[in-house]
């Protein structure tokens, strides 16, 4: 994956070729990352337990299982998975090039225990 961006460059998002994680671009409040999956790519069921991630086809179909229900992904479909679902996809006949966007994650923030305070 290529590095940072400017936040106001326009990307053509379906230039880069490759699979996996292709492009991405971070704000002070989003990431989004162009990922693309050969035919018959299966990502495991994972959830992202702190944030909603919104999948935006652009090329190519797939399945999403999203606590187990099935979705057909298309392009130009999206769809929107909350936080804590569990989730799996799979990429179709011709493969898939998506854009998954979500908010930013900021950095590990190290908490003083309670105990450390009474110290």
């Amino acid at each position: 994956m290529t590095g940072a961006r400017s936040r106001t460059e326009v990307a053509d998002l379906l230039q880069p070729q490759g699979t996996g994680p292709l492009w991405g671009m971070a704000s002070s409040d989003l990431n989004a990352t162009l990922l693309a999956w050969p035919a018959g790519h299966e990502l495991p069921e994972h959830a992202n337990t702190e944030r909603d991630v919104l999948l935006i086809v652009l090329e190519g179909s797939g399945t999403a299982s999203v606590e187990q229900e099935q979705h057909a992904l298309s392009r130009g479909r999206a769809l929107l998975i909350p936080k804590g679902a569990m989730r799996a996809i799979r990429a179709g006949r011709d493969g898939i090039r998506y854009l998954s966007v979500h908010l930013r994650r900021h950095g590990v923030q190290i908490e003083a225990r309670a105990t450390d305070l009474d110290a």
